[in-house]
């Protein structure tokens, strides 16, 4: 009980040592949750592999298959150390750009510097424009790659293939609902061979309520790509 007192005693006197062991406590309960969601859903995909014995969901088999080959294809840009997160955020705004006359980009660049947003773009074109935003986007992000990590720390090679499977059906899912509610970024990414890793950038997108830019006004741009970067 002593011990126990010292220790709230030392915390409570040094706050922010306190706030650093709260974060790193909830970073590794959060961790451990993501990792059993993540085991979850790839025990389910797995269980849907059982649909290859049966005629009647041969579909559901073969939509997975054509998942697991395009996500191991996406992985292949990643392990070729290409920026994808970067080649992701570059497709969606020349989606929202590709449209904008030079007096449109250069109201949202003036509207962005109210917002102490500063995009550096020499040049006042969709293009131009285009790659200054992604790029002050991405220099923020703190997204891991490593595929172990997307995966989990897992110890049993058995538990590392339900885990893979279970990041496979996370991307899937997370494809599909891109699908659904943009398809014109999905098609884009899709042409690239890089819809499977959409999963990576979707929470930054939600929070900015990024995939409601496609019917967005341009003071409307200005507050999402503001709120993307402010994620940074």
């Amino acid at each position: 009980m002593y011990g126990n007192n010292e220790i709230i005693g030392y915390l409570q006197a040094n706050k922010i040592l306190a706030l650093k062991l709260d974060h790193a406590v909830s970073a590794v309960g959060q961790q451990f949750t993501n990792q059993i969601d993540t085991l979850g859903k790839g025990a389910t995909r797995l269980l849907y592999y059982t649909s290859c014995f049966t005629d009647e969901y041969n579909d559901v088999c073969q939509q997975q298959k054509t998942e697991d080959i395009r996500f191991r294809d996406a992985i292949y840009k990643v392990l070729r150390h290409g920026d994808v997160v970067y080649d992701m955020l570059r497709i969606y705004f020349e989606e929202i750009f590709k449209f904008k006359t030079s007096e449109q980009i250069k109201r949202i660049k003036q509207c962005l510097m109210a917002e102490n947003v500063h995009i550096a773009a020499s040049a006042l074109t969709s293009a131009g424009f285009t790659l200054a935003v992604a790029s002050s986007v991405r220099i923020g992000l703190n997204l891991s790659l490593e595929i172990s990590t997307l995966a989990g720390a897992w110890t049993s090679r058995g538990i590392v293939a339900v885990g893979v499977y279970g990041v496979i059906q996370k991307a899937a899912d997370s494809a599909n609902r891109l699908h659904i509610h943009y398809p014109a970024y999905y098609f884009a990414l899709y042409a690239q061979r890089l819809e499977m890793l959409y999963f990576l950038i979707e929470p930054v997108l939600q929070q900015a309520g990024a995939i409601e830019a496609q019917w967005a006004s341009d003071n409307d741009l200005v507050g999402i790509i503001t709120g993307m970067i402010q994620q940074s």
